[in-house]
């Protein structure tokens, strides 16, 4: 049985672990260095973590590959790093620093050759597409680029499938209404997506508490759930987390 995955998730900002609320890169909170997190949830083992650079977009920029490679040399569970990837060189750059998955956000919407491109030449298994999701005037969900700041008049669940049919190995959904929030994931978001493709989804935004990635995992068919708040702001931990999953009977890494 595939086990599901719980995957904190590091926000960077000029090289500093930062925490957002709803995307707003201005009222960023300074959460520490990315590297001493990492190696305090690799020793919580983790089942992955996930490493957002959240201004490369925005500012039309690499991003920081030496601090990623700091990160990957320091953490022993697979990781995810995405922020400002818009080549074919980008991604070899990052996997050849230590980065096991990559994770490309506005690129997937601006160039959907370049993924496939990137599937082709470096599999499905690595590239994971990441979507941020915001409800518009017509309480539809839409499909958000560039940190969150610009509009595309896509639709999630259509995007959703058209990265799947060009090769992507697994979709981030993220609502951007609940990022940082602590108010619960958006479980309706995140069964639109799950419902929609067949490819592995990570669900992220929101997380309030263990009960909300219980109702997450039970509610959806959610492959993982990452979350960054619930981690940074009080005290539970991924070994807390999937001790209580496991004991809740949810299909967990023991």
């Amino acid at each position: 049985m595939i086990k599901n995955r719980i995957i904190p998730l590091l926000l960077l900002k000029d090289g500093r672990m930062v925490k957002t609320i709803k995307f707003d890169k201005q009222g960023f909170r300074d959460v520490g260095n990315p590297s001493t997190a990492a190696r305090v949830y690799d020793a919580q083992r983790a089942d992955e973590l996930i490493f957002l650079d959240i201004s490369a977009s925005q500012e039309d920029r690499k991003i920081f590959f030496d601090l990623v490679r700091q990160v990957a040399e320091e953490c022993f569970m697979p990781l995810g790093v995405g922020g400002g990837i818009r080549s074919i060189n980008d991604i070899r750059e990052v996997l050849k620093i230590g980065a096991d998955k990559v994770i490309i956000n506005t690129a997937a919407v601006e160039n959907p050759k370049f993924i496939m491109e990137a599937v082709q030449k470096f599999g499905s298994s690595t590239i994971v597409i990441s979507i941020d999701a915001k409800k518009n005037e017509n309480e539809q969900y839409e499909v958000m680029t560039h940190g969150g700041t610009k509009k595309t008049g896509l639709d999630v669940i259509e995007l959703s499938k058209e990265v799947e049919k060009i090769g992507a190995g697994e979709i981030m959904i993220t609502s951007i209404e609940r990022e940082g929030t602590m108010r619960g994931l958006d479980l309706v978001l995140v069964e639109k997506i799950v419902e929609s493709v067949k490819v592995p989804v990570i669900a992220c935004g929101g997380v309030d508490s263990l009960e909300d990635f219980k109702r997450g995992f039970l509610r959806t068919a959610v492959s993982a759930i990452s979350a960054g708040s619930i981690f940074h702001f009080t005290d539970q931990s991924p070994i807390m987390t999937r001790n209580y999953l496991f004991n809740q009977g949810i299909s967990v890494r023991p």
